[in-house]
């Protein structure tokens, strides 16, 4: 069996005590309300697939309301038309807020989405607060340029805030991708209707509700829960919602862009699949690639390394711990709901009829709860479904390459390009192929290594439009050119 497994919640219970649920209703116009139909649904522990709460439930007509609450507090409202500094000094105080009520944030994540409390405690909710002070920081250095036109004119550019933003996340990052989105598009001055994931709408709740401690004023952030083919084709479809921007699925992002052609062909920003390679070449640590490799799904290793490659990654599988995300000694949480759960088994059960190798894992763990073995496949070819299509699971596809340029040919053979990682100590090697992969972002002896600083997004059928940066800042900004004549200058 791949992994040990700690299906006891008693020692997490000890370590720290589940916050109760505060935030339920949806947030519109700075307030909880109920959804216009009353329904709600529910949100689901992971940990043991049984409700956690009831949420209201938001369809088109609570889109409608968030909308007009935006629409307002743009239009008529104080948050575009403050200086850049004031709604700085704003974010800060939100990023304060969150800083302070850490605990409590990561236990909705965890508790509701099956994240590891520790990560979540350093790394994700510490990185909103981050994401929040870095946008904050930019959002008094907004200026267009001056420019010397021919013929007697002067003209100069505006960046303006591009309106109102509906904001569609996902469930697998429910607060780094809040704030992927709401720091840039807050910092330029819009205001926003949010869709959390149906599966985890907890924490963004309760960045609603920090929002307006620190300062945000009415209508500038909405939260409404509620269902895709619902609230978010209504966000996606509405007339006075001036962008979009979703992270999700393809076929999702699909949907999305014609319902924005088909209304007021609002602006679309998407970021989308991935199944991003992992290149191990046979001049790498294996120490080191193994650390690195545990978060990749499709991974390719040079020949004359792979069985050694092969014999330490089932090592480290059969050593990885799965259980209860509050336990400290846990490296993975459930799944984050049923759906899910039930797709990543349809991916294995794919896997070994096509042919490929189960190494290791393949199972369900305990019986309660979305628990997955880590799962390793050796032998896949790279039209098998498991090499295809996203997983977002613990399931890892194994590949064997001799050259490098069939590593490249190979990491391109994907209708993605997301991500792509390189480990080797040839800096020759290292540069030829992170030029040569189709992907937005290359890591080189490392993986998934975000910052707030550095752009992120895909080539090809992963998307377009960049996260975090100043790139992102400007996705929510539109140009505007002023052009005046200047007469008897006495230059040119």
């Amino acid at each position: 069996m791949a992994g040990e497994y700690n299906g006891s919640s008693k020692a997490s219970e000890s370590v720290f005590k589940i916050p109760p649920i505060k935030f339920t209703k949806l947030f519109i116009n700075g307030n909880f309300v109920d959804s216009v139909s009353g329904k709600t649904f529910e949100a689901i522990d992971p940990r043991t697939g049984e409700a956690i709460t009831r949420v209201s439930e938001g369809d088109k007509e609570d889109i409608d309301l968030a909308v007009k609450a935006a629409r307002q507090a743009f239009d008529h409202g104080p948050w575009p038309r403050m200086s850049g500094s004031e709604r700085g000094r704003i974010m800060m105080k939100f990023a304060d807020l969150i800083e302070e009520n850490v605990e409590e944030l990561a236990a909705l994540d965890a508790i509701n989405g099956g994240k590891l409390f520790s990560h979540c405690k350093a790394m994700d909710i510490p990185g909103a607060a981050r994401n929040l002070r870095y946008y904050a920081g930019a959002a008094d250095k907004i200026h267009g340029t001056v420019l010397k036109l021919s013929e007697g004119f002067q003209g100069y550019t505006l960046r303006e805030p591009i309106g109102v933003v509906g904001s569609i996340i996902p469930w697998n990052f429910p607060t780094i991708m809040f704030f992927m989105k709401a720091g840039p598009a807050l910092a330029a001055g819009c205001t926003m209707v949010v869709k959390p994931a149906e599966q985890t709408p907890l924490s963004a709740l309760y960045y609603a509700h920090l929002a307006k401690l620190a300062g945000l004023p009415d209508g500038v952030l909405n939260v409404v829960n509620g269902f895709g083919e619902t609230a978010g084709a209504a966000i996606s479809s509405h007339m006075d919602i001036d962008k979009v921007t979703f992270t999700g699925s393809t076929e999702v992002g699909r949907k999305i862009m014609t319902a924005a052609a088909a209304s007021n062909l609002k602006p679309v920003s998407l970021e989308l699949g991935g199944k991003s390679p992992l290149l191990i070449f046979e001049d790498a640590d294996i120490d080191q690639a193994g650390e690195i490799c545990v978060a990749s799904s499709r991974v390719y290793v040079q020949e004359g390394i792979y069985e050694i490659f092969v014999k330490k990654l089932v090592e480290k599988a059969n050593a990885w711990v799965i259980g209860d995300p509050f336990d400290l000694r846990v490296n993975q949480g459930p799944q984050t709901d049923e759906k899910q759960f039930q797709k990543i088994l349809s991916y294995i059960e794919h896997g070994k009829r096509e042919g490929a190798t189960l190494l290791t894992g393949g199972k369900r763990l305990g019986s309660k709860g979305f628990y997955i073995e880590p799962t390793i496949f050796t032998d896949v070819k790279e039209d098998m479904t498991i090499a295809k299509e996203e997983i977002f699971g613990p399931v890892m596809s194994l590949m064997k390459f001799k050259t490098m340029e069939e590593a490249i040919k190979r990491a391109n053979n994907t209708t993605y390009g997301l991500a792509a990682g390189v480990i080797t100590k040839n800096l020759n090697v290292a540069n030829t192929v992170s030029r040569s992969i189709r992907a937005g972002i290359i890591w080189l002896n490392c993986y998934t290594a975000f910052d707030v600083d550095c752009p992120y997004g895909g080539y090809k059928m992963s998307g377009f439009g960049r996260e975090f940066g100043l790139d992102a800042l400007n996705q929510y900004l539109q140009i505007k050119s002023i052009v005046t004549p200047i007469h008897d200058s006495p230059w040119h």
